[in-house]
Formats: C-alpha cells, sequence, structure tokens
C-alpha cells in the first residue's frame, strides 16, 4: 500500500512539471539526476558532446555544441 502511495506522487509530480517540458524546444530528451552532487543533468543528444557553456545566475549551466543548445545542468536542484 505504501509503494502504491509513494507511485501516485511521483506521478502528480511527473504531471506538475509536463507542461514546462512540453515547452522546450526538443523532442527528445534524458534526464539523470546525481543525488549526492543535487544535480540535474537534462540532456538533448546522446552521446552529450558539448563544446561551449553559458553559467547562468540562477545556477543553470547551458550547454552548446556550436549554437545548438544540447544540454542544461541545474546546480542544487533539489532547492529549486
Amino acid at each position: 500500500m505504501a509503494n502504491e502511495i509513494a507511485q501516485e506522487e511521483m506521478v502528480n509530480e511527473l504531471f506538475k512539471a509536463t507542461p514546462s517540458l512540453l515547452k522546450l524546444p526538443v523532442t527528445k530528451m534524458w534526464i539523470d539526476y546525481d543525488k549526492e552532487t543535487d544535480v540535474l543533468y537534462i540532456s538533448f543528444k546522446r552521446p552529450q558532446k558539448a563544446t561551449d557553456s553559458e553559467m547562468l545566475g540562477n545556477g543553470v549551466l547551458l550547454r552548446y555544441k556550436g549554437e545548438e543548445l544540447v544540454g542544461i545542468t541545474v546546480l542544487d536542484a533539489s532547492k529549486r
């Protein structure tokens, strides 16, 4: 029963995030979370081969291959 409740909560959280995910200009993405470092990685290309990056003031790192955005890294992800 507790596992079913946890799964239902996880699905509800995913539903909350869905509208924001659908606004991204990509149709495929891979999401990895490193709990130990509290970093969320969102990649739009596999394998990920960024050639440049830009750190935003809010702890978000945009990763580029040439002019194309290929990924986003979110620092302190659990606090956002």
